[in-house]
């Protein structure tokens, strides 16, 4: 069928917004905390040769996330070198993965193919996680096979118990990406959706006769549960903090004070209904004006369609359903729900459609240009240390006082440390000290040391050059301040 000139404007849409992000992953540095930690984590572990356990700092495991995440970014450290482009790539690889399998099936079926992989590629969460280091696109890609191989193999047909395995191993794949969390997200959607095409008593049925649940739960266990096993080896108490801390204190107790890396947060109840109207802009106000404008055609088309309208609304509110009474979220919450989106609008997608869907579509990538323009004006500089570790073109020590962020870390390829006695820098001809300038300005007069200003990054923290530490020298104040 030869392609109109209005669907050749969608595949210049699609083909621009995925390479603007891919162009993008290399134009801003890494910035805390979230992306510096990560990208720090997978860096110590091509390093240190340890691919078990990620490490929240040298000799230190990480214990708030499974390695899935972290193995991508080293693997794209191992392929590309060390840059940040290295450890975003393979989250767009894993966000363009889940666009061509919805895009698939959204052409098995009978919809646009086209059009579910524009409103992904063009959604504000899917866009940025998909090229951010982080946990979340892991995640999605990971349910995304979940859900597609159990409605498939629910459907039926000759490769049935392919679609469940396929099924199952995205439920491992989400066990190592971010824990039991993927199986709560898929029996929120699949469990009342099965209720509802079934009843309860028919559902158990139906699980039984058309998903291989025992070789199935039997692929899931052997491709997840030997790391988890040989995590807790390596690391005794992992599986307590894993499983009892992250997946269920840090979500039912506000403000926990037990997150071993960073701080909780306490939002208001029911503030991840919120998020997502935001997160999936502008796609999250284009859903709910398509539903009432094709409300008599979907009531009587939700009649004869198999279920596909209810499980995909599922799969989308699962993550809001999970977190609606939790205070510790973020907006990344809502993604792995976001995959179904696609297929709901290319379902209520008509041909006259076309032209505001393309205006609509346009509006994230002229976003992320503008978003590109400001990191690079400066605003990224503000939130990471790269700068700082571009004007030491020497290869002395450097030190940071009072505390040492992820990006200057993983900038300094582990080597900036934090001076924890004032004998570290004893003898040492020439050194770096950075922090905040009243931190380290005090710090320079507690020890008289011989240290110049050097340069302030748009961070706060200030670079000093030192050439020597001598206790018994008084250097002259006005040339260390000038």
């Amino acid at each position: 069928m030869k392609m109109t000139f209005r669907e050749s404007h969608l595949w210049m849409i699609l083909v621009f917004a995925l390479l603007l992000r891919l162009v993008s992953l290399t134009t801003y540095p890494l910035m805390d905390t979230t992306e510096a930690r990560y990208g720090e984590m997978a860096r110590l572990m091509v390093e240190t040769g340890n691919w078990l356990t990620p490490q929240f700092d040298y000799g230190i495991p990480f214990w708030g996330k499974p390695p899935l995440f972290t193995w991508m970014s080293a693997l794209g450290i191992e392929t590309f070198g060390l840059s940040e482009f290295a450890v975003r790539a393979p989250h767009w690889l894993a966000g363009v993965l889940t666009i061509l399998l919805m895009a698939w099936m959204t052409k098995r079926v009978g919809f646009n193919p086209l059009i579910t992989a524009v409103v992904l590629a063009t959604c504000g969460i899917f866009s940025i996680s998909a090229g951010a280091v982080m946990t979340d696109m892991a995640l999605t890609l990971s349910l995304t096979m979940a859900m597609m191989g159990f409605y498939f193999a629910w459907l039926g047909g000759e490769k049935q118990r392919l679609w469940g395995y396929l099924g199952f191993f995205g439920l491992a794949c989400g066990l190592l990406a971010k824990g039991p969390l993927v199986l709560v997200l898929m029996g929120l959607a699949v469990g009342p959706w099965l209720w509802l095409q079934h009843g309860f008593i028919g559902a158990f049925k139906v699980l039984w006769q058309r998903f291989p649940l025992i070789s199935g739960m039997g692929l899931m266990l052997a491709v997840a549960l030997p790391w988890y096993l040989l995590a807790e080896q390596a690391t005794p108490g992992f599986l307590d903090y894993f499983l009892v801390g992250e997946h269920f204190k840090r979500f039912v107790v506000s403000g926990w004070q037990g997150d071993l890396y960073g701080s909780a947060h306490d939002e208001p109840r029911g503030m991840i209904w919120w998020f997502w109207l935001q997160a999936a802009f502008p796609w999250s106000f284009v859903l709910p004006i398509l539903v009432l404008l094709r409300r008599l055609k979907l009531a009587q088309w939700i009649k004869h369609e198999n279920g596909l309208f209810s499980f995909l609304l599922l799969w989308l509110v699962s993550p809001m359903l999970l977190f609606t009474m939790a205070g510790n979220i973020l907006p990344a919450y809502v993604l792995p729900g976001i995959p179904a989106l696609g297929v709901l609008i290319a379902m209520l997608f008509e041909k006259r459609d076309i032209n505001w869907l393309s205006g609509v579509s346009m509006v994230l990538p002229l976003l992320l240009m503008i978003m590109m323009l400001v990191l690079n004006m400066g605003k990224a500089d503000s939130r990471s240390d790269r700068v700082i570790f571009s004007k030491i073109k020497d290869d002395a020590p450097a030190f940071y006082i009072n505390s040492r962020p992820f990006s200057g870390q993983f900038y300094s390829h582990g080597q900036a440390k934090v001076i924890e006695s004032p004998d570290t820098i004893n003898d040492l001809p020439h050194f770096h000290l950075i922090g905040q300038t009243s931190e380290v300005k005090t710090f320079i007069q507690q020890q008289k040391l011989n240290c110049s200003a050097d340069f302030k990054a748009p961070s706060g923290r200030q670079l000093f050059d030192c050439q020597e530490s001598n206790q018994e020298k008084t250097p002259n104040l006005a040339l260390i301040f000038p």
